[in-house]
């Protein structure tokens, strides 16, 4: 089998207006960068063309340290409805280049079922990163330059909650002190996150249009004062400024598959540390010209697709029609106890035992009212009698089956999912959705539903630091927003190791931040870190440059 790279470069691309031009964007409406990338204005959506588009959402069981393939899937999916004659579009995050070059490695795609060109993406892409780091980071230089002004006056700010971010997996800066030396500033404990947990990032993935993104911006909250006011950006007088540093980012980009279909991907958010969704313009901007627009979510069905419900349709009124959950073998052996050093090989019990994750998931999206279509992504050394074992436990659950091979065959190879997925709308569609909580629940109610609900945990527990932040969250709008949990990806408990369905346990939530402009509030599970770590063979000592080839990046 060739690698991720080899196929990309032996893909002939078409010119990036072409594909435009193809689904209907007029070629003088075409930002390019360069021959096969672009932004388009978001002034194109168009409201009515959304209400008669068919929006689809990926997601997945508990993932394996090497994910379940959820994007190859998303993009194999789109192919196989275009094969079949339907105008499709997918529309999926950017990748960050934290993972990149640290343990998952590059975020579109695989095999024949990639967006492409693959080396940009998975690199610089079309800057909307670093827009917001510098956008992210240009508030705390702004904000630090407030504090040390105001020294001794009345207006000093008593308590910051603004860290600085870095698109790097960095441990050694979830900690830091800043301001040392003379003149320096004054010195403060501070930190970073990833860039993808920047809250700035979720603002530019919930921003319905550039006024929108410029009122979340101004009421981003950056500490309090000595009189225990709020402090915002507002307050700080740069909404303005921080605009402008996106005011480019803000437009989806328009991008290619394998099979030069159009593709948008736009927008990084972790689903363990943040939303984890591509930006609602971009979904709304593939509706405006897609009939069908399959969108993912990220991590397992508890993480990425919750959140996706809550916060994302909450928001912004998208409402899809079908649910996919992928499913892999090795997951589902990996939750029945084989070891993870040989979830590649036979092991039919432990496959069997591993569907007890699959059903928790199946019977959550139940709870949101969702159909569903189960996608078995399918590998070389899968046995055909297990994908007949999942096939018939699907009949008996009354959950419509199909297999993806579009890694290997392209949109071939996920003919028969697209005909699954187009019999499901058609026949079996999605009902009204519905919410985990409602609004004017308070946020302890909120947290203890998606624990109980979601994760199957007895309750929840809030630590000395999030009891803190809940009296300031308390009789305020605050109350009013959505949760956003960060916990691992690879359990339903806050245990990473706990794996299959974790039952009966106490989630404890460790701290709460608020993010204002996005309007959610993150709280932080277990020992959920949103500066993620490299693993001790990071991907990057396989990429390198030979002949001006790159090489290694996957």
């Amino acid at each position: 089998m060739k690698t991720d790279i080899q196929i990309a470069r032996e893909t002939p691309l078409r010119k990036i207006k072409d594909v435009a031009e193809s689904i209907g964007i007029p070629r003088d409406e075409v930002i390019n960068f360069g021959r096969h990338m672009a932004k388009i204005p978001v002034n194109l959506i168009d409201k009515d063309k959304i209400a008669q588009s068919n929006l689809i959402l990926v997601t997945a069981i508990t993932p394996t340290r090497a994910g379940i393939g959820k994007t190859t899937v998303s993009i194999g999916l789109a192919l196989g409805m275009n094969k079949i004659g339907r105008k499709a579009i997918v529309a999926l995050r950017e990748p960050s280049l934290g993972p990149v070059f640290g343990m998952k490695g590059g975020a579109a795609g695989g095999g024949y079922a990639q967006v492409l060109p693959m080396e940009n993406i998975n690199l610089h892409f079309t800057g909307d990163f670093h827009a917001v780091t510098t956008a992210h980071n240009t508030i705390s230089a702004l904000l630090d330059n407030y504090i040390f002004r105001v020294q001794g006056t009345g207006d000093e700010i008593k308590e910051v909650l603004w860290k600085r971010v870095l698109d790097v997996n960095d441990r050694s800066l979830r900690y830091i002190v800043t301001g040392l030396g003379p003149g320096n500033g004054v010195p403060a404990e501070a930190g970073f996150d990833i860039t993808a947990a920047s809250e700035l990032m979720a603002i530019l993935c919930l921003a319905e249009d550039e006024a929108d993104l410029r009122r979340r911006i101004e009421n981003i909250l950056l500490g309090y004062n000595r009189n225990n006011e709020p402090f915002t950006v507002k307050d700080l007088g740069v909404a303005g400024a921080i605009t402008v540093l996106m005011k480019d980012a803000i437009n989806p980009n328009l991008v290619q598959t394998t099979e030069n279909t159009a593709a948008f991907v736009h927008g990084g958010p972790f689903a363990n540390i943040a939303h984890g969704c591509n930006s609602v313009l971009a979904t709304k901007m593939a509706m405006t010209y897609g009939d069908f627009v399959i969108t993912e979510a990220g991590f397992g069905a508890d993480l990425g697709a919750e959140k996706f419900f809550n916060i994302k349709c909450r928001k912004s009124g998208l409402r899809p029609r079908l649910t996919v959950i992928v499913v892999t073998a090795q997951g589902l052996k990996m939750h029945g106890g084989t070891p993870e050093k040989n979830i590649k090989e036979p092991d039919m019990e432990g496959l069997k035992k591993g569907l007890q994750n699959l059903e928790r998931h199946l019977l959550n999206l139940a709870d949101f009212e969702q159909s569903v279509v189960v996608a078995f992504n399918k590998y070389a050394f899968d046995a055909p009698e297990e994908i007949e074992t999942l096939r018939t436990f699907c009949e008996e659950k009354g959950v419509a089956f199909a297999v993806n091979e579009a890694f290997t065959q392209g949109g071939e190879g996920a003919v028969e999912l697209a005909h699954t997925v187009i019999d499901a709308i058609e026949n079996r569609p999605s009902g009204e959705l519905r919410f985990t909580y409602d609004d004017e629940d308070d946020i302890e109610t909120k947290l203890t539903k998606i624990a109980t609900k979601i994760y199957g945990a007895h309750d929840v527990v809030l630590g000395e630091k999030a009891l803190k932040k809940l009296k300031m969250i308390e009789g305020t709008p605050l109350a009013m927003m959505p949760v956003c949990i960060a916990k691992t990806q690879y359990s339903f408990s806050a245990d990473p190791k706990w794996f299959g369905v974790a039952k009966g346990f106490r989630f404890k939530i460790n701290d709460l931040v608020i993010n204002q402009g996005s309007e959610f509030i993150v709280a932080i599970a277990g020992e959920m870190m949103r500066m993620p770590g490299l693993p001790a063979d990071p991907q990057a000592t396989r990429i390198d440059i030979v002949n001006g080839e790159i090489e290694g990046l996957s």
